[in-house]
């Protein structure tokens, strides 16, 4: 998850989103499947809200010059994780951000705080008029991944220094015969996949 200014090189990252995995075996009958997965990670109460905002086109740089003036008021709630404007893949005039919350109810007693923070409000509102849509979705982390800042300024979902340098890295990819293995096998789960290029904002904590 991450962002870079643009007087460096524009860091992109190649975010997959949208991926369900089936629960049981494709040969099994219909199953019921659940909006919450189950596993290690039920133990650690810490989950992640993904906000999607898709922007009215004519309005995307004075929401996101808003979001950089007025971002403070809202981190001192809870932990920004990371906040990313859309480069390529599926809808343009897109932002996408991520908040870390320690439960459920550490999420309703921040909701609660906010909406009674005027100075807050008071932003936020007429905000709401430059959004044509929203997204909301919780998510953990899997087992054996964990967020942590590096030693540099670039965080990694995928991180690559441009499209072109994501493209050669895939077709070396494709030519080593574990990595194809891996993937024949990993489709038999996937239902869908979605990437897109996300390049992070001035005021996105990972960079």
């Amino acid at each position: 998850m991450a962002v870079l200014p643009s007087t460096r090189s524009r860091a992109m990252l190649a975010l997959r989103s949208g991926l369900t995995r089936a629960l049981a075996a494709r040969t099994l009958a219909p199953q019921v499947y659940s909006s919450f997965a189950t596993g290690p990670r039920q133990y650690d109460g810490t989950f992640y809200e993904f906000h999607t905002y898709c922007l009215k086109p004519s309005k995307m740089n004075e929401f996101l010059e808003n979001a950089k003036k007025y971002m403070h008021l809202r981190t001192a709630y809870s932990e920004l994780v990371g906040f990313w404007s859309v480069e390529f893949g599926g809808q343009m005039n897109k932002v996408f951000h991520i908040w870390k919350y320690d439960n459920f109810a550490h999420q309703t007693e921040i909701r609660k705080a906010v909406a009674k923070d005027k100075e807050w409000q008071q932003i936020i509102v007429p905000n709401l008029a430059l959004i044509d849509e929203q997204e909301n979705e919780i998510t953990y982390l899997v087992p054996w991944c964990k967020l942590e800042k590096p030693a540099r300024e670039v965080h990694v979902l995928w991180w690559n220094e441009s499209a072109d340098s994501r493209a050669a890295g895939r077709h070396q990819s494709h030519e080593d015969p574990r990595v194809v293995a891996a993937v024949r096998e990993s489709v038999n789960y996937l239902v869908s996949q979605q990437n897109m290029f996300l390049i992070p904002t001035p005021f996105s904590p990972l960079k």
